[in-house]
């Protein structure tokens, strides 16, 4: 496999990074099936492993832990802080107060004395920049951790995150983490150009929009019940309806880009993974499954390269810079082609 350099870190990392996020009481709650599913990804040529404190209040890190024992050395490992981890108002966010508590407790999860790469998880609008910049600056002087990035910044905060660090001589943020597939295309607009512009890899998550693109789901009958929509509709407070005019048009798109998969030989899971990866700014996409089998299926997409065609007419599709996630903005689209191209 491939590998890639993340940002101007100099750490090589697959295209393919293993999320960790399904892997516990969330998701499958089998450690040692999850452990299969870890153990087949770093066989499969995958080096870097996403996970984060608050994915099933840190079970996730320690499944990760447990798996990468007597791997470690040849692995990038990625983790995340800002997620409430207790009850207490204390235990969660950006202050450097939980800061220096969170990277001890995940330390200890994943049975390691360093962190490839300690992302910032969410903002946190209570914490000065400048606060979280220093304590994540002093861990790396420290050793604990190796570079740190955000998750889900704006443009207008990695930029200012950037000026931060010039001004006040501190270490800056390597990566970002956003979410990114064919229907969820905001970030082509600001957050990549942002991210080619200060030499930062950037690493997507969710290349099958939760599971629309995965070619699992056809008809809005194919949504009741329980899936990832309806889950994170319950965390958010925001109950999922499959019957909405927004859901349809999702599906009808989908009936369309399968098509297309199968004219060219993939299936649509493939295609949509090939395309999140095939953008020149894009250093990894987070691929997260639950079982063994959705992780082999995806793997033949690290061969695929989509053809000029093919980009076209998922463009026709679904403009570049527009988003038919509901939970995110829906920026008007542009047709510049250059957004995922250049």
């Amino acid at each position: 496999m491939e590998l890639r350099t993340l940002g101007g870190t100099g750490m090589k990392v697959s295209p393919f990074c293993l999320g960790a996020m399904m892997l516990g009481k969330i998701g499958n709650p089998d450690h040692d099936d999850c452990m299969r599913i870890i153990h087949c990804a770093i066989d499969g040529g995958i080096n870097f492993i996403d996970t984060a404190d608050g994915y099933s209040r840190g079970e996730s890190e320690e499944i990760v832990g447990k798996a990468i024992k007597g791997r470690r050395d040849n692995l990038i490992i990625a983790t995340k802080f800002f997620a409430a981890m207790g009850d207490d108002p204390n235990m969660r966010g950006g202050s450097r107060r939980w800061i220096v508590r969170a990277v001890e407790d995940s330390l200890r999860r994943l049975g390691t004395d360093y962190i490839d790469l300690y992302q910032y998880h969410r903002f946190d609008e209570t914490v000065e920049l400048e606060e979280v910049l220093f304590t994540l600056t002093e861990l790396v002087r420290q050793g604990k951790i190796r570079q740190f990035g955000c998750s889900s910044f704006p443009a207008d905060q990695i930029v200012e995150a950037h000026w931060i660090s010039e001004k006040m001589g501190l270490a800056r943020f390597r990566c970002d983490q956003s979410a990114y597939s064919i229907f969820n295309r905001s970030i082509e607009r600001f957050v990549l150009p942002a991210c080619k512009r200060y030499g930062m890899g950037e690493i997507t998550f969710s290349p099958l929009d939760g599971g629309y693109l995965s070619g699992r789901y056809r008809k809005p009958e194919d949504l009741e019940g329980e899936n990832r929509m309806s889950f994170f509709g319950r965390i958010t407070g925001k109950p999922f309806d499959p019957y909405t005019d927004a859901i349809r048009n999702k599906l009808k798109l989908v009936d369309e880009l399968t098509v297309l998969a199968e004219e060219n030989g993939m299936t649509l899971a493939q295609m949509a993974v090939a395309f999140v990866i095939q953008h020149p700014v894009v250093t990894a996409a987070i691929i997260g499954p639950r079982k063994v089998d959705h992780l082999e299926s995806l793997l033949p997409a690290l061969e695929l390269k989509l053809t000029t065609e093919m980009l076209d007419r998922i463009d026709e599709l679904v403009p570049p810079g527009t988003s038919l996630n509901p939970i995110n903005d829906s920026p008007s689209g542009t047709t510049k082609a250059a957004l995922r191209r250049a």
